[in-house]
């Protein structure tokens, strides 16, 4: 693989994942670690990206939807699945923007149910369903992300309500803290959780701790995680305090 593509695919994983150690990069790659370290020391004197002990770390910022959508999509779908299995027909689901919400919107084809969405790709998945009674969210539209964002979504989620929300996020505090990489987007996921009975976070391994400037809720406002993998003490410690339900993908989780 030629330098400038391993580059590339290294600073998608760093901004899709967050921090990602050398070992993890290498296996990603299928190059060695000392070919790993090189492109690190480059990519930073670059300034594209930071190194920590053991890996690197690059600022998320404001990633457009495609790039992300082609990381972890195995992981993502196992995630999807499980939260599926959570619905009921008859039932009404909003979700969020990212990458995770599509795939789960992938696995409620052929279903009964009334979809609630500020994510276009979700519409566009679901909009020839005739099952699915479908609700675009107005707003402002960003178009590298594919979201719709701003007052007018708030206001329509206040004059809405769902019996499930399932949430994403750039990362897990080790407190339990939801977090996000981009401001504009947190007041309306702060309005998605006050119009939901119950609040799932999607969150795959990588996102324990990943990244976010921005706070979004505390584990109080959560009923369930759904992962691919255990959580870490901390986190894990943090959510049982507040008595949020942690769900493995395959297995409930106690």
């Amino acid at each position: 693989m030629l330098a400038e593509r391993r580059h590339q695919l290294i600073l998608r994983a760093l901004r899709s994942g967050g921090p990602a150690s050398v070992t993890d990069l290498s296996e990603q790659l299928d190059v060695s670690p000392a070919t790993i370290r090189r492109d690190l020391v480059k990519l930073e004197e670059d300034g594209l990206l930071t190194r920590v002990h053991g890996g690197a770390v690059v600022d998320e910022g404001d990633q457009p939807f495609a790039e992300v959508a082609e990381v972890r999509v195995a992981e993502k779908d196992a995630i999807a699945a499980c939260a599926a299995a959570l619905v009921r027909d008859g039932q009404s689901v909003l979700l969020d923007i990212g990458t995770t919400a599509f795939r789960l919107a992938r696995q409620l084809h052929g279903r009964r149910l009334t979809v609630i969405t500020s994510n276009l790709v979700v519409y566009e998945e679901l909009a020839d369903d005739e099952g699915i009674e479908l609700v675009l969210l107005g707003g402002m539209l960003r178009r590298e992300y594919r979201s719709l964002v701003g007052f007018l979504t708030e206001d329509n989620l206040r004059q809405l309500h769902a019996d499930w929300l399932f949430l994403g996020t750039s990362g897990i505090r080790p407190g339990g803290q939801v977090m996000d990489t981009t401001v504009v987007e947190v007041p309306v996921k702060r309005a998605m959780i006050k119009a939901s009975d119950k609040v799932v976070l999607l969150a795959d391994t990588a996102k324990f701790p990943g990244t976010g400037m921005a706070k979004v809720c505390g584990p109080e406002d959560l009923d369930m995680v759904v992962t691919n993998a255990p959580v870490d003490t901390a986190t894990r410690a943090a959510l049982e305090e507040a008595r949020v339900e942690v769900l493995l993908a395959g297995k409930a989780q106690a």
